[in-house]
């Protein structure tokens, strides 16, 4: 049985340390405006393509690995102008992968609570 059903990101779901610090962060570089609710923060999409991030606070000890970490897409030519922005909110970059992969380029990068991320850019197509 084939149901065709479009599916969109609604929201990345993260526990942080500081929820509304790294909400602060995440806005500034997606763009959406806070919502705070208590001891969580949400991250409206900022417009249409867009997608939602969701802070709640830390359970336990932060996990030794992570599992999962977003992959931004910029146009081609702008990675390096983003990572420069990210790191001036106060991202880290951890390294480069220019040349792995002839579709992709990216950088990876860490929040300020230490959560990886991506920023890639695919080359145009011919």
């Amino acid at each position: 049985m084939n149901t065709s059903t479009t599916l969109t990101l609604g929201a990345y779901n993260a526990e942080a340390q500081h929820p509304y610090d790294l909400a602060r962060f995440w806005s500034q570089i997606t763009g959406g405006d806070t919502h705070p609710g208590g001891d969580c923060v949400y991250v409206a999409p900022a417009g249409p393509q867009g997608f939602g991030l969701f802070f709640q606070p830390l359970e336990g000890e932060r996990p030794a690995r992570q599992l999962a970490h977003l992959d931004l897409t910029v146009p081609w030519g702008s990675r390096e102008s983003e990572v420069e922005r990210a790191e001036a909110l106060g991202a880290t970059v951890k390294w480069h992968v220019l040349d792995e992969h002839p579709h992709v380029q990216w950088t990876t990068l860490a929040d300020p609570e230490g959560n990886l991320f991506c920023i890639a850019e695919h080359p145009p197509r011919d």
